[in-house]
């Protein structure tokens, strides 16, 4: 994996802003792209996952949040230490696990990276939104912006909707401060069973999440001023 740092990334420091995370960017205080899917999530999503609380009960509900959060926590410090060219060792339960989730993902996934321009890496648009992205680069020699995911169980690419505008909104990010073309939005995912899934979006799809995306802060910012 050959690194090229062509460009600097900014510093940032994360607040929370009556109770969702912003970015603050130069003199900028920016909502998170997760923020922004949060608020702007559909009635119909929201009330499937109430279904799912009711359905498993609070507590367990909570339970399988925390643990998968905590797993993909580890999964990914590991996946960044990889890229950085360092191991890191967690003997853990939850490490032992998240070690061989990182581990599918390094063979499977991050050996089709062809060159690494950052790695967790702030990225913003001025004035409307900021994050944080995985990895940014050249994956099968596309110009891409690369996540990864853990899961409990496989993933179909209609669930995934939210990964993909998330995706589409780094891109756009990217391409307009730094003046690339990023036309492609890679999933790198493996479930706690080390199932290991590769979604990417590029072409009419990516650019309809894009201006998907766009609606989706269009939204966040009315709803605010209303």
């Amino acid at each position: 994996m050959k690194w090229n740092k062509r460009f600097e990334y900014p510093t940032s420091t994360r607040s929370l802003v009556s109770g969702s995370r912003h970015y603050d960017v130069g003199q900028e205080k920016l909502p998170s792209v997760t923020t922004i899917l949060s608020a702007t999530q559909s009635e119909e999503k929201k009330a499937s996952l109430e279904r799912w609380k009711q359905t498993v009960g609070t507590e367990q509900a909570t339970r399988i949040k925390d643990q998968a959060a905590a797993r993909g926590t580890t999964m990914h410090s590991i996946l960044e230490d990889y890229i950085n060219g360092s191991n890191r060792v967690d003997l853990t339960e939850n490490g032992i696990l998240a070690t061989s989730m990182a581990q599918q993902i390094i063979e499977k996934g991050l050996s089709n990276v062809d060159e690494v321009w950052g790695s967790e890496i702030t990225v913003y648009y001025p004035g409307l939104y900021a994050g944080a992205t995985d990895l940014v680069g050249l994956y099968k020699k596309s110009e891409s912006i690369m996540d990864f995911k853990q899961s409990n169980k496989p993933k179909r690419r209609e669930w995934i909707e939210d990964y993909k505008l998330q995706l589409a909104g780094y891109a756009l990010a990217h391409n307009e401060v730094y003046g690339t073309n990023i036309q492609s939005g890679v999933v790198l995912m493996c479930t706690k069973d080390n199932y290991f899934q590769e979604f990417v979006f590029e072409g009419t799809e990516f650019r309809q999440a894009k201006f998907d995306w766009l609606r989706r802060v269009d939204q966040y910012y009315n709803q605010k001023q209303g």
